[in-house]
């Protein structure tokens, strides 16, 4: 798919992987909607990027949120790719320091956001692509974001590794269930990425980080994503697959 002249709804667009694909559709003359939370940056990089770009506020959570986003995309131009980087991590023990029960309240949200948060984007989205006429044989592409840690994910990542691992585990039937519709789906699995998350680290931490990826030995861009992202709109035959964008990393436990 060809992003001139058409629109992508970027959720998650106000920081990180999210406006740099952003910035990415916006440089391959394409129109963006961003879609992140009322307290993000959204309606400021919106108004920087120009007339290209709009931000709509709300929660991926929340049903009535997600769908006026979609409405209002679909105001702006033909909804073609949807890419989905909305998501929140943080530790999580299965025993507390007092060997308690680690906090149910804290695994809830993580999947709520990261994995409820996703199906969510994804069905308005894919309702949406699925009423345009198909262009060179499709409708749309949703691209979703998981990470390496649903395949090795560290002590304490418990609850995001689980929410991780659902979007793995939703791509390849979301793609063959979407197929009749000529709507693919793919998913992104970052390593170890230079965001604004990892930015409020110290650089000693940062730069253990990126001594552990055998190559390149750095942390990732974030417009490396964004190419990946505009990439697969563009390969049509880059469907139900889980793309690792890790230089080669395989965490170890801790």
């Amino acid at each position: 798919m060809d992003m001139r002249d058409n629109l992508a709804l970027v959720s998650g667009g106000a920081s990180g992987l999210g406006l740099a694909t952003v910035r990415a559709v916006v440089k391959g003359a394409g129109r963006a909607v961003i879609f992140d939370l009322p307290s993000s940056d959204g309606e400021r990089v919106a108004d920087e990027l120009g007339p290209g770009v709009d931000f709509v506020p709300g929660d991926v959570t929340n049903a009535d949120d997600v769908e006026a986003a979609v409405a209002f995309a679909r105001e702006r131009g033909e909804l073609r790719l949807l890419v989905h980087t909305a998501g929140v991590g943080g530790p999580l023990r299965i025993l507390d320091k007092s060997g308690g029960p680690g906090d149910l309240a804290a695994f809830e949200r993580i999947m709520r956001v990261n994995l409820l948060g996703t199906f969510n984007v994804l069905r308005h989205s894919a309702a949406a692509m699925a009423a345009l006429e198909p262009v060179n044989g499709e409708r749309g592409i949703c691209v979703l974001t998981s990470s390496i840690a649903a395949y090795d994910g560290r002590i304490g990542q418990v609850h995001y590794a689980a929410s991780k691992s659902g979007i793995v585990g939703m791509t390849l039937p979301a793609a063959r269930d979407l197929a009749s519709k000529l709507i693919r789906v793919c998913t992104i699995a970052p390593g170890t990425f230079d965001t604004p998350l990892l930015a409020r680290l110290s650089e000693e931490v940062r730069a253990g980080l990126a001594a552990e990826i055998p190559h390149p030995s750095r942390l990732g861009t974030a417009d490396e994503y964004a190419q990946l992202a505009l990439h697969v709109a563009a390969n049509q035959m880059l469907n139900g697959e889980i793309i690792r964008l890790d230089g080669a990393l395989r965490m170890s436990a801790r």
